[in-house]
């Protein structure tokens, strides 16, 4: 009377019993909306429901079987046409499971591909202001973590759960109609179970929630020390950093240690309980087979179905708790579908093909945070072709005021026209194509040097390439590069000199023929013979266009149309060099100061 009957399998992710439980804060409505978020991609559901159900079959009906073998043994009789028939049921008992898993991972993987497409679709569609509150590092989490244990529990819990849920009300049919009494007591262990289960997860699910708190510390840590590392190394902050990274491991092992031991205890005292039930079950029904009341194989039938009776609903509270963690990493996902994006273009937005350039700030007021403003009351007048200059000290609202240009923020008070029609009165895309950038923050990605500079142009010739660089003064180092132009770049170009990528910046700004130009402290980080480069490729490319020129080295504004000093949010001064020079004021005491005289 072996235990070699169809049961079904644990959880794969069984052994996750001591990973963190997360519960969601509204259980119902995320499974809601991540339903409808699936809708179109969940094909053959209902396959695998049909299948769960003709698995439970096997796991209800061999028990049975079983019995009635022992039946035939003990009275003589043959027994090959059942026992054939069993073998046939366990042959396909696995076939049924295996294609159960076959299309569960298919359907599965489909969602979660429609899920990740759909999420960073829907990031990439946010405005700046929301990258700009949050860690980038927790939005890749949500990205892929949040998004694997949604997977996880598609293809794996889910099949787990459809196949117990027959499992269970088949198993209580056979035992209530084969002995209500024996049932009874192995209703006992069950609620014995249950309720060990529930005090057992009270008290680790604290634990579990404050090891990923500490785990989310570590994480973020040796984040900082990573992409910081040439700071750490600078100032010798090595062994700070790691006894700061020792001091958070160990936290988090004592807490893991706790969490694993607490939750060590479920399976234990569960096998106890089981095993006591099964001396129970097996006494009780040795005693009503002496009264005739059963039959040896209806007690062998009935023995198996308990130990089958008890075991999904254990699996079914750590099933429960890999759900739980799914579905608060789903609800992750939706406070970013929940973010409002970039505003959409009016009904009848106007195209922007050709702007002249006349851009005009209209009393624009603005800050980041509604109670503390950057930007007051800015008004300004600049022709088309003007070449604008901002200055300013650090913090004074120099980027701020770029950032209302190119939309990246919308004016909180005020407008800002462009040629004549406000920003928001244009389509977005055509006002983005309006306008090329150059920031000091060069962004640079794991591509050819070529399609770096090509980047957001398609199929651009070579030769076009190569006369922006020349441009731009990069085509001399590129052409020393192991593979030129098609040498592809690591790390954002870290192989790269911090002016070399400013350089290619330039070039692709340069190869962007905007018809208006935004350089956002383009020589702030280079030295003066690349400063000298820089400055000629930005006379040549703002050469009769509109240009917005932030610096902190005024050598590379003198030649600017307009120069704007900026402090505390309003306009100081305004002019070109030589009047500003003449006003003897603030541009003209740190120009002085930068060129050494004074």
């Amino acid at each position: 009377m072996n235990k070699n009957v169809a049961v079904p399998p644990a959880p794969s992710r069984m052994g996750n019993r001591g990973m963190p439980v997360v519960k969601p804060k509204n259980m119902k409505g995320t499974l809601r909306r991540l339903w409808e978020l699936t809708k179109g991609h969940r094909q053959g559901l209902g396959w695998i429901l049909v299948l769960a159900g003709l698995a439970s079959g096997s796991a209800v009906v061999s028990p049975y079987l079983i019995g009635k073998i022992v039946n035939l043994i003990d009275g003589g009789e043959p027994f090959m046409v059942l026992l054939s028939l069993l073998a046939a049921f366990y042959i396909g008992d696995w076939l049924i499971r295996f294609m159960q898993q076959f299309f569960m991972a298919a359907i599965g993987q489909k969602m979660i591909l429609h899920i990740r497409n759909s999420l960073f679709t829907h990031m990439e569609k946010l405005p700046l202001s929301f990258f700009d509150k949050r860690q980038h590092g927790e939005l890749m989490s949500r990205l892929t973590n949040d998004v694997d244990n949604i997977s996880t529990t598609i293809s794996d819990s889910l099949t787990q759960l459809m196949l117990y849920a027959f499992t269970i009300v088949g198993i209580f049919t056979m035992m209530v109609t084969m002995s209500p009494l024996l049932t009874g007591i192995a209703f006992i262990a069950v609620i014995l179970i249950f309720l060990l289960t529930k005090a057992v997860t009270k008290r680790t699910r604290v634990l579990f929630k404050k090891q990923q708190a500490i785990l989310g510390q570590l994480n973020g840590h040796v984040e900082e020390s990573i992409s910081g590392i040439q700071i750490v190394k600078s100032f010798s902050q090595e062994k700070e950093m790691v006894s700061q990274f020792i001091e958070s491991n160990d936290e988090f092992c004592k807490v893991a240690t706790r969490a694993q031991i607490c939750s060590g205890f479920l399976m234990p005292i569960t096998n106890v309980i089981n095993n006591l039930n099964y001396v129970i079950i097996a006494s009780v029904s040795g005693i009503l087979a002496a009264n005739g009341m059963l039959t040896v194989g209806e007690i062998s039938s009935f023995l198996l179905y308990s130990r089958q009776f008890t075991r999904p609903f254990i699996d079914i509270a750590n099933i429960y708790n890999n759900f739980q963690t799914a579905v608060a990493g789903a609800e992750r996902i939706f406070e970013i579908f929940d973010e409002e994006q970039e505003p959409e273009d009016k009904a009848d937005a106007l195209p922007l093909e050709k702007p002249d350039g006349q851009v005009t700030f209209d009393n624009v007021t603005f800050g980041y945070q509604p109670e503390k403003q950057i930007l007051k009351n800015i008004n300004l007048e600049i022709p088309a072709g003007t070449r604008v200059a901002v200055v300013g000290p650090t913090g004074s609202g120099k980027t701020t005021l770029i950032n209302l240009l190119t939309r990246f923020y919308d004016v909180q008070e005020g407008a800002i026209l462009l040629d004549g029609h406000d920003l928001r009165d244009y389509r977005m895309k055509d006002l983005r194509d309006a306008f090329g950038v150059v920031l000091q923050d060069t962004a640079l990605f794991g591509i050819s040097i070529r399609d770096n500079i090509g980047y957001g142009k398609d199929d651009v010739p070579l030769n076009k390439i190569i006369e922006a660089a020349k441009v731009a003064g990069a085509d001399g180092f590129i052409r020393r590069l192991p593979k030129g132009y098609d040498t592809v770049l690591t790390q954002g170009g870290a192989e790269l000199s911090q002016g070399e990528r400013q350089l290619l910046t330039i070039a692709r700004a340069v190869l962007c023929d905007a018809p208006i130009m935004i350089l956002d402290e383009a020589t702030s980080s280079v030295d003066t013979v690349t400063e000298q480069h820089i400055r000629r490729a930005m006379l040549t490319i703002t050469e009769g266009r509109t240009s917005f020129i932030i610096a902190h080295r005024l050598s590379t504004i003198r030649d600017s149309d307009l120069i704007i000093l900026i402090r505390d949010g309003v306009i100081a001064e305004q002019g070109n060099h030589e009047e500003l020079m003449e006003l003897n004021g603030e541009y003209a005491l740190m120009y002085r100061t930068q060129m050494g005289l004074v």
